[in-house]
């Protein structure tokens, strides 16, 4: 059974706005970047699959990754190359109304790595989405960024945020690395 495991790169949502002068910029997005990239060079390298997933608004109340925009294009310094599948989606959930499952399916992926923007939002939903489908799930927590949140006039930092989500995703959901543990494979 170990034979057919096979591993396969999530990134989810690196794109446009949420980088500086974006339309919803999070802490830190350029170093939780640069170690998905770290990570993305490695599952080239070893001619793993990579998923890159692309959200698109499709709410008309949306603010940012509006369709068209240049906001909604995936970063410059993480783009697909030829045979990368890209999915498109419109939803947190990286599964729901796409055809992520299919392609897992059929490309025989069974161990997800995930790394992207927002941890709260789409990284979450998605891991435990997978999770809940089956899959076993690494989630590279230095690959991920976030913001600043509010709840009752109270601001919880991005730091605050990252770290609860890393944390309950921990315990079940996923193994949460960093990007030297994964890489050294400690």
């Amino acid at each position: 059974m170990m034979n057919n495991m096979r591993a396969g790169l999530l990134l989810i949502d690196i794109q446009n706005d949420y980088f500086d002068k974006g339309a919803m910029t999070l802490v830190n997005p350029e170093e939780a970047c640069a170690n998905a990239k770290r990570i993305l060079e490695r599952f080239r390298s070893e001619k793993l699959p990579v998923i890159f997933i692309q959200h698109i608004a499709a709410n008309p109340a949306a603010t940012f990754f509006l369709p068209g925009t240049a906001g909604a294009e995936i970063y410059p310094s993480i783009q697909p190359v030829e045979g990368e599948k890209v999915i498109v989606k419109h939803f947190p959930n990286s599964f729901r109304d796409t055809d992520l499952m299919d392609y897992l399916r059929k490309s025989n992926i069974t161990d997800l790595v995930i790394c992207g923007m927002m941890t709260h939002m789409c990284v979450d939903a998605t891991t435990r989405a997978a999770k809940d489908l089956g899959y076993n799930i690494t989630l590279i927590g230095d690959a991920c960024a976030t913001r600043n949140l509010e709840i009752h006039g109270e601001i919880v930092s991005a730091s605050d945020v990252q770290n609860s989500f890393l944390a309950a995703l921990n315990y079940f959901y996923s193994s949460v690395k960093s990007t030297s543990q994964y890489l050294n494979k400690e």
